[in-house]
């Protein structure tokens, strides 16, 4: 299998889905989508796609051009049928490139969150397996619309949390793959996200709350990430 992670920043990786993709023994190549002006082969060239998270929003293709590079190739991705996983900014991606909408939500969701799966959700071979409810580990400002194609696999009290485009892309709001070590990062960084400034979140307090639930969670996102590269094999 040769698989593709779509990296923005650089703590912003693949995280424990590295664990995955090295017990897969799959061919996995990075692209460094902010440096690097494409990527290392054609979308039809792939098995499997990633695209991860990151502090820039999908609408500042302005400032950062490489977002509609990126648009352009997770659309190729999706007309050729290449199976897809977006966490976070990747799902927001796929989500705009199937012609929904992603808009700024009235509060950011970041720290720990209730998350239930839908009927859809509970029947789904990537999603279904987790169970519901569970605390989900979140950082986004942005929302995504369903996809008029795709079907709604999770929800918070807040916004969609998980959708599935035919049975081909995937795309998580919540970061299954983010490490103790990257998320400590984020919250030490905190300063940088006007919105967390804004709500005046607690740090040491999601600090705390992670240390609790991050090693169930790694097994969560272990599973999610295992259940798409054998749907992806299966193709």
């Amino acid at each position: 299998m040769r698989a593709l992670t779509i990296v923005h920043e650089k703590d912003a990786g693949p995280g424990i889905f590295n664990d995955v993709l090295a017990a897969s023994a799959a061919d996995a190549d990075t692209w460094l989508v902010a440096e690097e002006p494409e990527p290392p082969a054609p979308a039809r060239e792939y098995d499997a796609i990633f695209s991860f998270g990151g502090s820039v929003h999908p609408d500042q293709e302005q400032s950062h051009p490489w977002l509609k590079t990126e648009k352009r190739f997770l659309s190729e991705a999706l007309r050729g049928g290449v199976p897809l996983l977006g966490v976070c900014l990747g799902a927001e991606l796929i989500a705009e490139v199937e012609g929904t909408v992603t808009r700024r939500m009235s509060r950011p969701e970041i720290g720990w969150y209730g998350v239930k799966l839908t009927s859809a959700g509970a029947a789904d071979p990537v999603i279904g397996p987790i169970g519901q409810p569970f605390p989900a580990l979140e950082w986004h400002s942005y929302e995504v619309a369903l996809p008029s194609r795709a079907a709604a696999l999770a929800r918070s009290a807040n916004c969609l949390q998980a959708f599935r485009i035919g049975d081909v892309a995937w795309g998580i709001q919540f970061h299954a793959e983010v490490t103790a070590d990257d998320f400590q990062h984020w919250l030490d960084d905190y300063a940088s996200d006007e919105d967390f400034v804004e709500e005046g979140i607690e740090p040491d307090a999601i600090a705390v709350e992670t240390e609790h639930r991050i090693a169930p969670w790694h097994d969560l996102g272990r599973g999610i990430c295992e259940r798409f590269l054998e749907v992806a094999s299966s193709r």
